[in-house]
């Protein structure tokens, strides 16, 4: 192995341990129950197969090409790789941010909206699925207006710092 490759292993190393100090325990454990929800055929590893299953489970089918694309930016995705993802795309620890990043990945026309209806679709399917009586509980709380959930508002409600209209 040469010396710049023994470099380029050693900083990988390096980053992705940090990524397993920078995460919370509670944070770290959510993040292996989502890996696992993902990884429906269980090798360890994301593919086009389990991002299919996933999408079919919330009932989209986007077409394999896009799938490939996705699998294409990482194409081994492991635990510590998606950690490492996730860590990056949702802003690292701040609570807020990686909430918005969150809900961001539900908008895909980056509106800071989700439809009401997909909405409750995620929480009741999705991850610790929502009762029917804690849906109601949360849109009591939750700025909706013309069907569309403004989560840039509920994050800041959420946090306790309420967005002047």
């Amino acid at each position: 192995m040469s010396e710049g490759e023994k470099d380029k292993k050693a900083r990988a190393e390096r980053a992705t341990s940090n990524v397993f100090t920078k995460l919370p325990q509670k944070l770290m454990q959510e993040m292996k129950e989502a890996f696992t929800m993902i990884d429906q055929n269980r090798d360890g590893l994301i593919d086009v197969s389990d991002l299919k299953e996933m999408y079919s489970s919330l009932g989209a089918v986007p077409q394999d090409s896009v799938l490939q694309a996705m699998v294409k930016e990482v194409p081994q995705l492991n635990f510590t790789g998606f950690l490492t993802l996730f860590s990056e795309k949702m802003g690292g620890t701040d609570p807020e941010e990686t909430l918005r990043n969150a809900f961001a990945m539900f908008d895909a026309d980056n509106t800071g909206h989700i439809s009401e209806d997909y909405m409750k679709d995620l929480l009741e399917n999705m991850g610790d699925n929502f009762s029917k009586d804690e849906i109601r509980q949360v849109w009591k709380e939750a700025p909706i207006h013309g069907g569309k959930v403004d989560y840039q508002a509920f994050v800041s409600k959420i946090k306790g710092k309420e967005q002047e209209d």
